[in-house]
């Protein structure tokens, strides 16, 4: 999958350097699948929400940090729309964000 704003997660990395190995980790599997669908999304990550609006919410470093990204896989990509902490997640609405 190609992943688009991808500059979002350099940038998180570098403000907090403890999930960086887990984003790259993340970053270099996501690289390497195609999904063609929610089933094999969900199939190498079991934890992931759909939250509508093709919206995605991903679990990084066991939880401490949460990555919405809106998937299309008709064209293979995902589009990062947030990175931030669990309590930053918090205060957004992933649906719209």
């Amino acid at each position: 999958m190609e992943i688009r704003n991808k500059e979002l997660l350099s940038k998180y990395a570098t403000k907090h350097a403890n999930a960086r190995n887990a984003l790259q980790h993340w970053i270099n599997f996501v690289e390497e699948v195609e999904w063609k669908s929610h089933n094999e999304l969900k199939l190498d990550f079991p934890s992931a929400d759909y939250v509508g609006n093709e919206r995605y919410v991903l679990n990084i470093q066991g939880n401490n940090h949460r990555l919405v990204a809106i998937a299309v896989f008709i064209e293979d990509y995902l589009k990062i729309r947030f990175i931030g902490t669990h309590a930053e997640y918090d205060k957004i609405d992933c649906k719209t964000i």
